[in-house]
Order: structure tokens, then sequence, then C-alpha cells
């Protein structure tokens, strides 16, 4: 393979990684944001947020990626498992709920951008609840608006949501827009191992000539 062959494999891998992780739709349109109220009326229950709410987010669409933070508290001891009545550890019910979503997430351009565990009580806070007893902490990527209203329309999380309300008792969730990060993005990781990759398969390709 010849050097012009390599850095143009590694130029199309880096262009199918963008066209799946960046939003290329632009936001949403007034249609689509009707359509997804329509569809999930009603079906959700227990546990979904207040529509209006949501209905003003998915309206200020700029069409940017955006980072969901989300705080949990883990059910720490068992629930009953909704079909066969047996006793399930709370974060295995959890988990039922959060490994489907985290594949989905994944499949339309989203990650996990960090997930930690609380380990100590509240040290600076005023004028808020007390403390349920968080146990983790999530920031979630998402590509666009458009992939968060998909998923939440998607049938898997209608049968899923159930787990959810089991194995979390408790959680707190809300959109943000990343402002400082010491952290390289996605893009500038893949970009860096793409290029490295190139490179020392040319240099190889170049001893092997020489």
């Amino acid at each position: 393979m010849s050097g012009w062959a390599i850095w143009g494999t590694a130029l199309a891998l880096y262009a199918a990684f963008r066209l799946w992780y960046d939003n290329w739709r632009g936001p949403l349109t007034k249609v689509e944001i009707d359509a997804f109220f329509a569809d999930v009326a009603g079906k959700f229950g227990e546990g979904t947020n207040d529509p209006a709410a949501l209905r003003v987010f998915l309206e200020a669409d700029d069409g940017r990626e955006f980072v969901m933070l989300n705080l949990v508290k883990v059910e720490p001891g068992t629930v009953a498992d909704p079909h066969t009545g047996e006793p399930v550890a709370g974060s295995a019910m959890m988990r039922r709920y959060s490994d489907p979503f985290v594949r989905r997430l994944i499949a339309r351009g989203g990650h996990p951008g960090m997930v930690g565990r609380k380990v100590g009580p509240y040290v600076d806070a005023w004028r808020v609840e007390p403390d349920p007893g968080w146990s983790i902490f999530g920031l979630m990527r998402y590509r666009s608006r458009r992939d968060m209203i998909r998923m939440a329309a998607d049938p898997l999380f209608r049968e899923v949501h159930p787990y959810k309300l089991l194995g979390i008792p408790v959680t707190f969730s809300f959109p943000t827009q990343r402002q400082v990060s010491l952290f390289a993005s996605p893009r500038l990781t893949v970009a860096l191992v793409l290029a490295l990759g190139a490179a020392l398969a040319h240099l190889t390709v170049l001893g092997a000539w020489g």
C-alpha cells in the first residue's frame, strides 16, 4: 500500500467518524417536536419530566451537541422483579435500564462523558433540598436534541422504563453545554489516533521498500 493510500484511508475513516459523531441536520423543526409529543403523550407515566419544560428546551434547539448531567440515587436494597416477583438488587435493576440505554446512545452518536460515584456529603450547598442519598453522577453526551427525542420515543425504552423506576428511586437531570474543559474532544482524539496509525503504517511501508 502506498503512502497516499494509507493517508487517504485514514482521512476516509475520520470523515466516516464525523458523519456519525456530528449532527448534520440542524435544529429540530416544529413539525418534529409536535410529532414527538403526539407520539409519547401518556405513554410513560410516573417518572417523566414536565412536558412544558421539555418543549421549551426542544423549541430552543440550536442544533449543537449537549451533555446531560445526571444525579442518580441507586436503590440500595432489593426490589421485586416486575415479571417474576423475585427479589433483585437495585443496582442490577438499574443496569437493566442503563445498559440498553447506553448502547442506543452510542448508536446515535452519543456516549458517556464521565461517570463517578459519590464519596461524601454536600460540602457546599444552600437553599436546596437535603441530599436524598445520591449514589452516582453521569455526564452523557448527546449528538443533538433530535437524537434525544428519538431515543425517548424508541419502543425499547417503554419496555425498560419500569426497571428505571425500580432501580432509580430518585434522579435529577438537566442539559448543559461545555464552556471550559481540559479533556480532549473525541474529534481531536480520533484524529490523533488515526494520524498516528497512518504515520506508523507509512513508516513501515517505507522501511519495507528501503
